[in-house]
């Protein structure tokens, strides 16, 4: 299915509940992490511009109003592929879609399972880039996951990095806070977030790579969790 049949069918299901509310109006928010990048993380591999270039394929009959990307090569890179499948949309640099860690959970907020892996995961970054981290994840979420004043729905697209995309969607889902680790992204997948007016946030889909040919499927995860899911998906 199209991006714009999918949003044109929430809109239908958005009409029969209810209108918008006076000065306001829907915002999509699209997410992409970046192409497979470099072993140097300093732009993408060839792997990474073909993904780059057939999400930009998929999305031009999306009505796209902006695109931001990270300030790393790799994202910069993949915003500027995308935007040459699209007419007239320059990509903007934002710093709020970096690659940081987005909240640092201390063992009280995780399961008790799985406090020893997730804090050993997120000990291996300094006290300083988690504290930038939560400034800039702040940022985006103030930015972005709400709808937007005035009459017409907005659709924006940011290019950024696994931990930002695992923030947002564990945010339109009103999960806790600690709750961006373990969703993990792939490369040049394509996740849609709705905000409706008086509605709770809806994620419409998700790490979706209908886009891509199998073997660009799957990159950024595990090397042997990604040759088991292109087996099974």
């Amino acid at each position: 299915m199209s991006v714009r049949r999918w949003i044109a069918l929430s809109l239908v299901v958005s009409e029969k509940k209810g209108r918008h509310m006076p000065g306001s109006a829907t915002r999509y928010l699209y997410l992409t992490r970046h192409g497979d990048p470099l072993p140097t993380g300093n732009g993408l591999t060839r792997q990474g511009r073909r993904q780059a270039a057939l999400l930009g394929k998929r999305l031009r009959s999306a009505p796209l109003s902006a695109l931001y990307h990270g300030p790393s090569d790799r994202t910069t890179d993949t915003a500027w592929l995308i935007s040459e499948q699209l007419d007239g949309i320059k990509p903007r640099e934002l710093e709020a879609a970096g690659d940081y860690v987005p909240h640092s959970p201390g063992r009280a907020e995780l399961p008790a399972e799985s406090a020893d892996f997730l804090l050993d995961f997120v000990g291996q970054f300094s006290a300083t880039e988690c504290q930038r981290g939560q400034i800039y994840s702040r940022e985006a979420l103030e930015s972005f996951s709400s709808p937007v004043e005035g009459p017409d729905d907005q659709h924006i697209m940011l290019v950024t990095h696994n931990f930002l995309i695992g923030w947002l969607v564990r945010a339109a889902l009103d999960a806790p806070e600690w709750r961006w680790l373990g969703l993990n992204h792939c490369h040049a997948a394509l996740t849609v977030i709705r905000y409706a007016p008086g509605r709770p946030s809806a994620v419409l889909f998700y790490n979706d790579m209908s886009h891509l040919p199998a073997d660009l499927r799957w990159t950024g995860f595990d090397p042997n969790l990604a040759t088991q899911l292109r087996q099974l998906f």
